[in-house]
Order: structure tokens, then C-alpha cells, then sequence
């Protein structure tokens, strides 16, 4: 039988309040059900309808342009296996070490419209996540992973199909695999094909993304509550406890650390001005005592 993983669960109390996103009081865990090779039961422990974590936001910088990114959730969910393509000679292994393991899903809302800006945010986000001790951020080792979804369209008008770019590992094949993706979506409806919702996978070698399974819409996972594991209750004095706990926050640090910046640089301007004036006053305070001690006396 599953049992919730309490420090799980305080992990994403803390990720919600450094985002400033909504706390839920009340959360349920759900079964995601699909078929796939690296999910052996037939379904994933997943949220649906009340994740923990509600509407956030992160800020970004890309060429000294401030950006913020809202975040849409963020979800406890069970991992899966991971499957194997490489060394393999055609076939696909399957490890499962770290199927069940705790983990945390941050959906983001399509505020990126660039690769650049994508990898920003996945930089902050890393960044984030590492400086909240929530996970270690080894991304070669499978702790921080990226699935970019991308979707060509038009302005002004509804964006068109998304395609999911599974698990990457690295920014550099997450930023040139976006870029491919965006290549490969305009050629294909200039030419007059049509972009299906599926899910891809990245291959560094060649710089090419490739079709890995149509991807289902959110009814066809056919979620229900899952009936081995109860409601999460938040209480307020639960999240005023973590908040208060919770540290300053590397935005805020790096904003107070330039202000300390700017303040000393205008102290040093003001020592050296004060320096300069003082090298220019002595000589002229010297002659002036020097007069004076001259001077006869009554």
C-alpha cells in the first residue's frame, strides 16, 4: 500500500510560498492511468483537480529585460521508470529504481516565447529549487528534468498544437532542441502538413527531435481518486509555520545586495571627494596658520 511521503509533502509547501503561489488547504491524490513500459502497475500516482500548489509566478532576466513567468501548478506526484534507448542495439531497457520515488511537477503557463527566455526560467527555476534545499538539481542524474512543450501560431490568433519534448537533461540540448522544434513545426505548415499533439524525444547527436507516442488529452488518463491515500489538510498555522521558517530568498538577496552595492560605491565617490578636498585644503590651512603665528602681537 502507498503511504504519503510527509516530507514530500512540506518540500512543495515550501516550493508554493517561495513562488508566492496559493496554498490549497485541501488536496487529493489521483490515479493517472496509461500504459507504458516504465509504469508497471498501469498507473501513475499523480494530482489532478486540487494540487497542493496553485497560481505562482517566477521573474525572470533576458538581456537586461525583466520577464515574470506565471506557474499554474505544481503537483506531488509518484516517479516512473526511466527507459533506456541508448546501447541497446534497437531495443529500450527499462530502469525502475526510481519508480515511486516523490516528486514534484511545476506546470508553467506559455509566457515564453523564445528558447532563450525557456532556458531562463529553467535556470531560475534550477536555481530556485537547489537554494531551498527541495532537490539537489542533478540534472545528468535525473533529479531536475525538462519537458518543453512548444505550439506554433500566429498573432492574434489561437496558438496551434502542442508538442511535448520528453525529459531533457541539459540546458544547452533543452534550448536547441526548442529551436528545432520551432524549425520543424513552421516548415511543416508552410508546406501545408499538420502539426500532431504527441509526445517527442531529443537527440543530441543528431539535433533532431523524434515522434516517441501520441500524447492523450487529460480525459483519456481516465483520473479517479486514488482510495489507498487520504485528503491532504493544510491549516493555516501550518503555513505560517513554514513561512516563517522559509529563508530570504535569492531574488530578494541579489536586490539587497545591489542596493549594499550602490551604497558603498556612493560612499567611496564621497571618500574620494573628501580625500581630494582635504589634499587641496591642507596647504591652504598651513599658509593660513602660518599667517597667523606671524602676526605681531599687541
Amino acid at each position: 500500500m502507498p503511504v504519503l511521503n510527509e516530507e514530500a509533502v512540506h518540500k512543495a509547501v515550501i516550493f508554493g510560498m517561495a513562488i508566492e503561489a496559493e496554498i490549497a488547504p485541501y488536496s487529493v491524490f489521483a490515479r493517472k492511468n496509461y500504459f507504458y513500459p516504465d509504469l508497471p502497475k498501469g498507473y501513475q500516482i499523480s494530482q489532478m483537480e486540487l494540487p497542493i500548489v496553485g497560481n505562482g509566478h517566477l521573474d525572470i532576466e533576458v538581456d537586461g529585460v525583466s520577464k515574470r513567468i506565471g506557474i499554474t501548478r505544481a503537483h506531488l506526484e509518484e516517479d516512473a521508470g526511466k527507459s533506456l534507448h541508448e546501447d541497446f542495439h534497437g531495443l529500450t531497457g527499462i530502469d525502475l529504481n526510481r519508480a515511486g520515488t516523490p516528486l514534484l511537477e511545476i506546470v508553467s503557463e506559455p509566457d515564453m516565447h523564445s528558447a532563450k527566455e525557456a532556458v531562463a526560467y529553467m535556470r531560475k527555476l534550477h536555481e530556485l529549487v537547489r537554494y531551498l534545499d527541495i532537490c539537489d538539481g542533478n540534472m545528468q542524474e535525473g533529479s531536475f528534468r525538462v519537458t518543453p512543450t512548444y505550439r506554433c501560431g500566429q498573432r492574434q490568433k489561437e496558438f496551434g498544437t502542442r508538442a511535448e519534448i520528453k525529459n531533457i537533461n541539459s540546458f544547452k540540448f533543452v534550448e536547441k532542441a526548442i529551436n528545432h522544434e520551432i524549425e520543424r513545426q513552421i516548415e511543416l505548415i508552410e508546406n501545408g502538413g499538420k502539426v500532431v499533439q504527441e509526445t517527442r524525444l531529443y537527440d543530441s547527436v543528431k539535433d533532431e527531435t523524434r515522434s516517441m507516442r501520441s500524447k492523450e488529452e487529460a480525459n483519456d488518463y481516465r483520473y479517479f481518486p486514488d482510495p489507498d491515500l487520504l485528503p491532504v489538510f493544510i491549516s493555516e498555522e501550518y503555513k505560517a509555520e513554514v513561512k516563517a521558517q522559509l529563508p530570504e530568498l535569492p531574488q530578494a538577496k541579489k536586490h539587497r545586495f545591489k542596493i549594499n552595492t550602490l551604497w558603498m560605491k556612493k560612499m567611496r565617490l564621497f571618500s574620494r571627494i573628501l580625500a581630494s578636498w582635504l589634499i587641496i585644503s591642507k596647504p591652504c590651512l598651513k599658509n593660513r596658520v602660518a599667517k597667523q603665528s606671524s602676526a605681531p602681537t599687541g
